[in-house]
């Protein structure tokens, strides 16, 4: 008996073995994920112990001084809403208050689609949960269609439609020579592509480039795009940053619409009101009814649901406090146009000590772009070159986040530049 007692026993702990065996080797054909290029400047740059480092990979606004900024708008909206309301769950679409605000902004405060309740908008999770969103909406309802993405554009794009498995082509945009628009390819790949496809286009303050079609421009591409049949979904990241005026920077969208487009619309208030890390952003699609409107929602909603089911409450009551109160709205206005001008300032700071410098090269395009991030020109190898010998981190392509430059170190990060570059 105790013999089989111990085959028994024996034969359970083999199996239970066994079954440690197996799970313990479900996942070791995980490897590491490949490093963000963005995340990892951030990361190389907080383990340098220099004192003289300079962090201009970041894509998040820097005071003068280098520090992060709170806008005074905003803590007073945090002091009107805390212990006012409950902590209940928002709706699937969240803040309806929110969104109205929102839609003023890209659409005009007094938009017929507006008004006529012809725009389909949920609350998301800043810029990227709204870009995902669509881009799963895309896949669903699209299923045969295709995305084109500028070259170059924010790296996360392509990860967002292609986890959403719609099928990615690139369209021209950025000219290396001129550190311009390549208008002329950029014109022939929207003539090129299938008619119905989908463009990406980045409303104002190109990332990483800074580059901006200008008005005319965007006219013409308005129409040919119109032409095509094509739909045009907007990334908005950076409405008010680029210019310092909010309704100069949906020129853009206003354009398209003034054509007859239904576009798709993805705002972010990371940027613009300093709200990075509440994740809050709005996902709009112009439809041609209030019913369809209706309908499409109700299909956002549902995608939502199971990703996070509702979208957090507190940024979205900032954002409406501000934009609901005339006199926060108005602070608000005058706080977004200080950051521009701060970076349009450091534009022509870098500009000019490049030329005092007697550097070889052409730096107009320093000041001719627009935004948060200036492209250099640079090459990974000078930027490596920057890094080993500088202690200045940017991400290899030679994007210059400008919000990283101050009048402290613009003087240090000029020479750097040229000493690397002198040669070129």
């Amino acid at each position: 008996m105790a013999n089989l007692l111990r085959a028994g026993f024996s034969g359970q702990l083999s199996k239970s073995g066994a079954a440690r065996s197996m799970s313990t080797a479900l996942w070791r054909h995980v490897e590491p994920a490949p490093k963000d290029p963005i995340l990892g400047v951030t990361e190389a740059f907080l383990a340098d112990p220099c004192p003289h480092k300079v962090n201009v990979g970041v894509g998040a606004y820097r005071d003068d001084n280098g520090k992060p900024v709170v806008l005074e708008c905003v803590r007073e909206a945090e002091r009107r809403i805390a212990g006012s309301l409950n902590m209940e769950y928002l709706p699937m679409g969240g803040s309806v208050k929110m969104v109205e605000e929102t839609l003023k902004l890209a659409y005009g405060e007094n938009s017929d689609l507006i008004k006529d309740k012809r725009i389909a908008a949920v609350q998301a999770l800043s810029g990227t949960g709204a870009c995902r969103l669509f881009a799963d909406f895309q896949k669903r309802f699209s299923p045969d269609s295709q995305i084109y993405i500028p070259a170059p554009t924010w790296s996360n794009h392509h990860n967002i439609w292609r986890d959403a498995h719609v099928p990615q082509k690139t369209f021209s945009y950025y000219h290396p020579e001129t550190r311009g628009l390549d208008f002329v390819s950029l014109m022939n790949d929207i003539k090129n592509a299938p008619n119905g496809s989908f463009f990406l286009l980045h409303a104002c303050a190109h990332n990483p480039t800074g580059v901006d079609p200008t008005e005319e421009q965007w006219k013409e591409i308005s129409h040919q795009i119109k032409v095509k049949g094509h739909f045009a979904f907007f990334d908005m990241a950076y409405q008010g940053f680029a210019s310092g005026d909010p309704e100069r920077d949906a020129k853009s969208i206003r354009i398209f619409l003034e054509d007859g487009h239904q576009i798709g619309c993805a705002q972010s208030y990371a940027k613009n009101m300093g709200l990075y890390g509440q994740r809050v952003g709005c996902l709009s699609v112009v439809c041609e009814d209030e019913k369809q409107a209706v309908a499409v929602k109700s299909q956002l909603q549902q995608i939502a649901r199971p990703m996070y089911s509702n979208p957090p409450v507190h940024g979205a009551l900032i954002v409406s406090t501000i934009l609901g109160d005339p006199d926060l709205k108005s602070l608000w206005l005058k706080e977004v146009k200080g950051m521009a001008d701060r970076i349009i300032g450091m534009r022509t700071a870098l500009r000019e000590n490049l030329e005092k410098l007697g550097s070889p090269l052409s730096w107009e395009h320093v000041t001719k772009q627009i935004g948060m991030f200036c492209y250099s020109g640079m090459t990974p190898e000078q930027v490596d070159r920057l890094t080993k010998e500088f202690h200045i981190y940017m991400t290899r392509n030679g994007r210059v986040s400008m919000a990283g430059v101050t009048t402290g170190n613009v003087g240090y990060l000029a020479n750097a530049i040229h000493e690397v570059t002198k040669s070129a």
